[in-house]
């Protein structure tokens, strides 16, 4: 591979690189200060659901150590955090009543930002639904959209003068295939009826949130962040290749389509239309003009058409690795040319605004050894994506920015902390954090991109 400056110099003199976490994923501090509990709080105190019943209860105890925390970050010299905001924290019951203390804790962790040089790009919704809202219906209520909208408000009013960009949601594919219809995420149901309405409410609090946000203050730069998928066909042939853009349609075009185009596709309305909850003037709200929007990527789908004659839509297995390409520790593919034929197939297809890559990463496992993290493979799937990048951007493709994923080890999700995706190691029992070789070679990289200033 190129070294790490020629890398640098191939990037345009504003791109910027920052990391990226998630509330529940590192804050802990789950009752503390008037936060109450959300679905993963619930979700992961439930047998069998998350990995030897982890949760989130202390993760990096980031509330605590958030000071240390950002000077960590400034210590690399990343130009940008990427976070997400604890719902609960701001209303704990997801509507109503206001909790000041919530939103002091972000305040102080703004300000510090600003403090250290950081630009602030917070992300609105990255999973943690108040539970309270649960008991309304949760992301199958249209309620919980309205009461995202309400929330929406109050964040942008009080800290939205100190962001530099805000995402409304994180990953709706996440929020409705992931937790609705497959079970694996919170809250866990294996519902197509729930996962249709899952849809609509997530694509209309994205809207209404937007115009909440907007509404409060309308110089703030609003995307939104997806993990579109690459998708591929297993064989060459007319069935597969169909199979393919029907699951196109079913993990990409379901959001794409509404918030760039202001419509859902026919086939995604014929599948599931009549469950969605579609009202008059919905799609308007739905499709406001963004300012930028953000692509989550790590692995590519693989697909082939299901045999089975009754299969429901979109009528495609996802189809595991073969044994031969390079996998991470959670068992994902590396292939870093399914980022660059994703960005040109979605500007193809969409009228996009400019891009942030929001997250991309890997898993591996590496642990300490005398002081040091030797993760040679995460620096080598790093270099591999910043090439097809650098690439993307050369012909042609608007990308402001890049957040690696993630700036620490986590709690992740369903694997609890059995999954490492962060450059910098955490021992959950002593708080203690190590830079791994991998934030090293990414503090370089950044260092000779500013250079080239």
């Amino acid at each position: 591979m190129v070294s790490n400056k020629e890398l640098a110099q191939r990037f345009p003199e504003d791109f910027r690189f920052g990391v990226a976490t998630a509330a529940y994923q590192i804050e802990g501090a789950t009752d503390e200060d008037g936060r109450k509990p959300s679905i993963w709080d619930a979700f992961s105190k439930m047998p069998g659901r998350v990995y030897q019943h982890h949760n989130g209860d202390v993760a990096c105890d980031h509330y605590h150590r958030w000071e240390s925390d950002l000077d960590l970050i400034k210590s690399l010299g990343v130009e940008a955090y990427r976070f997400s905001i604890a719902w609960p924290r701001i209303l704990p019951d997801g509507r109503g009543a206001v909790n000041e203390k919530g939103l002091d804790f972000y305040d102080r962790l703004i300000d510090g930002m600003v403090a250290r040089g950081i630009k602030v790009y917070p992300t609105l919704y990255h999973w943690d639904l108040p539970l309270t809202l649960a008991g309304d219906g949760g992301w199958t209520a249209r309620s919980t959209a309205e009461a995202f909208a309400d929330y929406a408000d109050i964040i942008v009013r009080r800290l939205g003068d100190r962001m530099d960009g805000l995402a409304t949601i994180n990953e709706p594919w996440c929020v409705c295939h992931l937790s609705h219809l497959y079970g694996i995420h919170a809250p866990g149901e294996k519902s197509v009826e729930a996962f249709a309405a899952a849809v609509h409410t997530v694509n209309l609090a994205h809207g209404l949130g937007t115009q909440a946000a907007r509404a409060a203050r309308s110089d703030l730069p609003i995307g939104t962040a997806i993990n579109a998928h690459s998708i591929y066909p297993v064989r060459d042939t007319p069935q597969d290749i169909a199979a393919a853009e029907r699951a196109f349609l079913f993990h990409n075009d379901i959001y794409f389509s509404p918030v760039f185009n202001g419509s859902y596709h026919p086939e995604i309305l014929e599948a599931f239309g009549d469950r969605m909850n579609i009202r008059q003037g919905d799609l308007e709200i739905i499709s406001q003009p963004l300012d930028w929007w953000g692509l989550n990527y790590y692995t590519p789908m693989r697909v082939k058409q299901d045999p089975d004659g009754a299969a429901t839509y979109p009528m495609a297995q996802s189809v595991a690795p073969k044994p031969g390409p390079e996998l991470t520790d959670i068992g994902w593919e590396v292939y870093e040319q399914g980022l660059s034929d994703l960005l040109k197939e979605l500007y193809s297809r969409y009228r996009l605004p400019p891009c942030y890559i929001t997250e991309n990463g890997a898993c591996y496992n590496d642990e300490p050894v005398d002081g040091a993290v030797d993760d040679q493979r995460r620096i080598d799937y790093l270099e591999k994506h910043f090439d097809v990048l650098a690439g993307a951007t050369e012909n042609g493709i608007p990308l402001k920015g890049y957040f690696l994923w993630s700036l620490m080890d986590n709690f992740e999700w369903a694997e609890g902390y059995s999954k490492r995706f962060g450059i910098v190691h955490v021992d959950y029992e002593t708080q203690v954090r190590t830079l791994k070789n991998s934030a090293h070679w990414y503090r370089d990289l950044i260092g000779f991109h500013e250079q080239t200033r």
